[in-house]
């Protein structure tokens, strides 16, 4: 069965940032920051094992240096840590940058927001 890459993903960058990370943003938003937005967009896989993943982490902070701060950790942990780490449920491959970390406009002036697209390479654990 195929890894859900976001449940993955999350478990991972929350054990390495120690900061939250959701699917769906809280009500209480404003109440959690920091926290990243993990998603996948789309992508493909071949078939038989390997998936290739579209995944865009939208990070929430405070501040424009808070919210860029983190952006830059997770895609420090994404494109120079995740490959070749194995879970309980997959092994990742390689990892590219298709959109860097960028600024989106957010209708909650109290905060920011910097978000960011990769294609990451998994399969399953045999």
């Amino acid at each position: 069965m195929w890894p859900d890459i976001e449940a993955e993903l999350i478990a991972r960058l929350a054990a390495v940032l120690g900061v939250r990370h959701l699917t769906d943003l809280p009500a209480n938003l404003l109440d959690v920051l920091p926290v990243n937005q993990v998603q996948r967009v789309g992508g493909e896989d071949d078939g038989i094992r390997l998936d290739r993943a579209l995944v865009t982490v939208d990070s929430y902070a405070a501040d424009r240096a808070g919210a860029s701060l983190l952006a830059r950790r997770t895609r420090h942990e994404l494109i120079e840590r995740l490959p070749g780490v194995q879970t309980a449920r997959a092994v990742f491959g390689r990892v590219a940058t298709i959109s860097a970390p960028a600024w989106r406009p957010y209708e909650n002036t109290a905060l920011r927001r910097m978000g960011a697209t990769y294609e990451i390479y998994f399969h399953p654990v045999s």
